[in-house]
């Protein structure tokens, strides 16, 4: 019913990761497997459904705590996880990471810690230095089962006064780590029992795989929390902007929505980015399915053919995101030399694993998001680049 086969060609439309790849990479001629977001033209049911708003041809101020887009909301998280929301804690933002930062600034002051699992999303790191704030590393750790934090480590973090917030990240990005229900309930104790605040980036809530399950953080909740996310990983729409959290209590989200409003003049959201949400949330459910289908077979053919090559790695798909977070260690292969192989001589852009923390040293990041043939093209280049260095 989708041909999610079918290549579209990005290049002339602005795009970040194939217009501007020469900004990071330094090279303008390169296949990119950069920055998380997909090649796939969005849902059907969004595109018409923006087409019909853009016939009506007025683009006025706009309203987000409208009935329609709530229940849009609400409905999404019954159906996908089984959680009934509270639509009075719903709040909207511009983006997740706006959202971050400014919850960031509520609930801390300038030196405070904010305890991060890593390696992390590299936006975490800005918006703990953009708000002078301190980042307290919790590395991931990694056993035959998978990626996990050691409690006792994240406890001790907790534990010192000074630290006010843990930034969780929920599926974890770049490991691709499903937390449980066991793990984030003792996350949640532990950040209750030291009067550490919680804000939950969620925005891969939707791309998990096999037998695992999201848990939206609201299920867990206590204390002082906000659960961020936004649909535009799921549908690939972050050019439209928006996104949305659920903020738990009423003087922490009258504190967010004043600085949204009066402070940042942001009350009035990207009517598109309304439109969007609601036809993926009402429609969308068919689209995304075979969406995630189509990129489960893409982490598994990454898989059969990075251990196919090199056995030694036995590499093993993430439990979420499209994005394959590859340990190369066991290699033994020198970062820099790699990049400038995958830059120079395979014309490819892979993003180098200490982007997201010197944890990431030893691993590189390949965004799976995108049709098989270019996909195939990546991975060869990759494993021929490993080849040229051994």
């Amino acid at each position: 019913m989708f041909d999610f086969s079918r290549t579209v060609d990005r290049h002339g439309t602005w795009c970040t990761q194939w217009d501007y790849v020469a900004d990071r990479f330094g090279a303008a001629d390169l296949l990119p497997f950069t920055i998380s977001d997909m090649d796939f033209a969005t849902a059907p049911c969004i595109i018409e459904a923006l087409h019909e708003r853009i016939r009506h041809g007025v683009f006025g101020y706009s309203r987000w705590k409208n009935d329609e887009f709530l229940q849009a909301v609400a409905r999404w998280f019954v159906q996908r996880f089984d959680s009934h929301i509270d639509k009075e804690s719903l709040v909207y933002g511009p983006s997740v990471i706006y959202m971050v930062s400014e919850l960031v600034r509520i609930w801390t002051k300038p030196g405070d810690g904010i305890v991060i699992h890593t390696p992390a999303y590299d936006a975490f790191y800005k918006a703990v230095e953009g708000n002078q704030c301190r980042l307290v590393p919790v590395p991931m750790e990694k056993n035959d089962n998978g990626w996990f934090s050691d409690m006792s480590k994240l406890e001790a973090a907790l534990a010192r006064p000074e630290n006010k917030v843990l930034l969780l990240c929920s599926p974890q990005n770049p490991t691709g780590k499903v937390w449980t229900r066991e793990e984030l309930q003792t996350m949640a104790d532990l950040c209750s029992r030291h009067n550490v605040a919680v804000i939950s980036d969620e925005i891969h809530m939707d791309m998990t795989w096999g037998d695992h399950r999201h848990i939206p953080w609201c299920e867990v909740a206590k204390g002082r929390w906000a659960l961020l996310t936004s649909g535009s990983k799921s549908f690939n729409i972050p050019a439209l902007t928006g996104a949305y959290g659920l903020i738990g209590d009423d003087a922490s989200r009258a504190a967010y929505l004043q600085a949204l409003k009066g402070r940042d003049g942001l009350s009035s959201p990207s009517v598109l980015a309304l439109v969007a949400h609601i036809a993926a949330y009402q429609q969308g459910e068919a689209w995304l399915d075979a969406l995630r289908h189509y990129l489960e077979a893409n982490l598994r053919y990454v898989a059969e053919q990075l251990n196919a090559a090199f056995p030694e790695l036995n590499w093993q798909p993430p439990e979420a995101t499209y994005l394959a977070w590859i340990d190369l260690r066991p290699l033994k292969i020198n970062d820099e030399a790699l990049q400038k192989e995958l830059i120079e001589r395979q014309k490819v852009a892979i993003m180098p694993g200490t982007t997201y923390g010197v944890e990431g040293k030893g691993f590189v990041r390949l965004n799976a998001g995108c049709p098989r043939s270019k996909l195939e093209q990546g991975v060869q280049r990759l494993i021929a680049a490993i080849n040229a260095l051994r």
